[in-house]
């Protein structure tokens, strides 16, 4: 037992030398400004995106490659006269965990993505395919930024915020 604890100590001191070394590092990276300006991340998980993402700006053609990578667009398979609309299985599963809780954090941290979340839930949505339809909203907007060197403007993303914001008063 204390074998295991000795263990469990030194994986936590690990883990806490790691974080302590991306606060210092990630804000130092060319791209920390434009992901740490979208709602919902923070050095953490913003340096998680990136490190999933890599930042060769030339690795995803357009934003539906890095859609289909992450794992958040969806899927719709057609034979003749039906179709059926799935999530994706094959994905970096490590940045759609990220995107599960990035959106997930953006819910608090912007009012146009709660109130897209919240429309997702009034049209039958649940609670996962909601999120992931605000993740891959975020992750497409996240190429564009990165591609056009843009910090993230809520009110080009989410147009018609102040509507949202009125009625809900």
């Amino acid at each position: 037992m204390l074998a295991l604890l000795i263990q469990l100590d030194a994986a936590c001191t690990a883990a806490d030398q790691l974080t302590e070394a991306v606060e210092e590092v990630f804000p130092q990276h060319p791209d920390a400004e434009i992901l740490l300006s979208f709602p919902g991340l923070g050095i953490q998980l913003a340096a998680r995106v990136l490190a999933e993402i890599g930042d060769d700006r030339t690795r995803f053609a357009d934003a539906r490659g890095l859609k289909a990578y992450a794992g958040s667009s969806p899927i719709t398979r057609a034979s003749g006269k039906k179709s059926a609309i799935t999530r994706r299985w094959v994905k970096n599963d490590r940045l759609n965990h990220a995107g599960y809780l990035w959106a997930f954090a953006s819910l608090r941290a912007s009012a146009g993505a709660n109130a897209h979340y919240r429309r997702r839930r009034d049209q039958g949505d649940w609670h996962a395919a909601a999120q992931r339809n605000l993740f891959n909203r975020m992750i497409g907007q996240l190429y564009h930024c990165l591609q056009k060197r843009e910090l993230f403007d809520e009110e080009s993303v989410f147009p018609g915020l102040p509507e949202l914001a009125v009625s809900a008063a």
